[in-house]
């Protein structure tokens, strides 16, 4: 079986439909149900023959006394890739299924393991010399991270990427970078000496207490910007006037463009100031739309729903390791109340309506 970017696209959306659906009925389903409508789909959107046994084996043990992990996925006859599911409703943050995932792999001898429930995806190193926070490689989320992230990221277990050494020389990037970062970040820590010495030498007429005060002052970050491991799409070529089906496919690209919060409101589409909403982990979270089609959350402004929507959600789980804020998909993070029905519906069905007049 063969995979794209495409088909795991599609796949994702189906998924994300899903999830809200079950969270907007306020359902458990348990973890058969997780993984037979949330993650079997993306298994086989990733190109694994579910069907296959010499690809896919569930409740696999490696020995006779071991206890059962949920997907063993196989290359050659050989494990490559160990997945333990949780129901939908489980928060995965619990250290003991995050130690029971890795030790499962360490027991198979397995370097690459996944701790899912059908919505988020951790993907650990269980062979890492490193304590088990430290052997995360990546978490996503579908119903609220960037749907571009969520793709690459998945993409990376699929049959195909899993043939070849592409995660193991991306986690040797992820840890090395680690490493740069937290040197860097200590090196702004504390008195940080070298450092205002290097700042007194080149800078003339600032002082060692000088440079250590307004070290304390300023905000700095220290990012490594995600590689993407799937190249993005290439830009769609402008198609001669007889292709009619390309042409209305260039027509929604330019649409999806214009499809901004400052147009929505131009259009009568949404109506400022418009309070958005979202329940992110029991905490209900809120934001303002302005008339100028900025964001305000918690006071402060900012240019987009995804941004907002990621500061939004780092004020409840944190910042993940090497970046300011987890990557959000603003357009189906964030909820509006209809005024008709007074229920919410996602801000991305507004986007469709626009798209529609278009």
């Amino acid at each position: 079986m063969t995979t794209g970017t495409t088909h795991i696209a599609a796949a994702l959306d189906v998924i994300r439909r899903r999830i809200q659906q079950i969270r907007d009925r306020k359902e458990q389903i348990g973890e058969p149900n997780t993984k037979a409508t949330l993650i079997d789909p993306v298994l086989t959107a990733l190109g694994w023959d579910l069907q296959e046994i010499d690809e896919v084996r569930r409740e696999y043990r490696p020995k006779g006394a071991d206890n059962p992990v949920d997907y063993a996925l196989f290359l050659n006859r050989t494990e490559c890739l160990l997945i333990e599911a949780k129901s939908l409703e489980k928060d995965l943050s619990d250290r003991r299924w995050i130690s029971q995932n890795i030790g499962y792999a360490t027991v198979a001898g397995v370097r690459w393991c996944v701790l899912t429930n059908g919505d988020e995806y951790r993907v650990y190193n269980s062979h890492a010399e490193v304590n088990v926070d430290e052997k995360l490689f990546r978490k996503v989320s579908i119903s609220s991270d960037d749907g571009r992230i969520v793709e690459d990221t998945l993409a990376l277990l699929s049959k195909d990427k899993m043939r070849g050494s592409l995660l193991d020389e991306m986690w040797k990037a992820h840890f090395i970078d680690r490493k740069v970062r937290q040197a860097l970040e200590n090196l702004f820590a504390g008195e940080a000496g070298a450092l205002v010495r290097t700042i007194c030498r080149t800078t003339a007429g600032v002082t060692p207490s000088e440079a250590r005060s307004s070290l304390k002052r300023a905000k700095i970050t220290i990012d490594f910007p995600l590689p993407f491991a799937v190249p993005p799409p290439p830009a769609a070529p402008r198609l001669p006037a007889r292709h009619e089906a390309g042409k209305k496919a260039w027509k929604t690209m330019q649409a999806m463009a214009g499809a901004r919060l400052p147009n929505l409101i131009a259009a009568g589409l949404l109506r400022t100031p418009a309070e958005v909403e979202r329940t992110y982990k029991g905490v209900r979270l809120t934001a303002l739309i302005r008339e100028d089609g900025t964001v305000c959350f918690e006071g402060t402004l900012y240019d987009s729903l995804s941004l907002a929507g990621g500061m939004a959600r780092k004020s409840v789980i944190g910042g993940p390791p090497g970046r300011p804020y987890p990557p959000t998909n603003g357009w189906t993070f964030w909820q509006i109340r209809d005024p008709q029905t007074g229920g919410l519906r996602g801000l991305d069905t507004l986007r469709q309506e626009f798209l529609e007049t278009r």
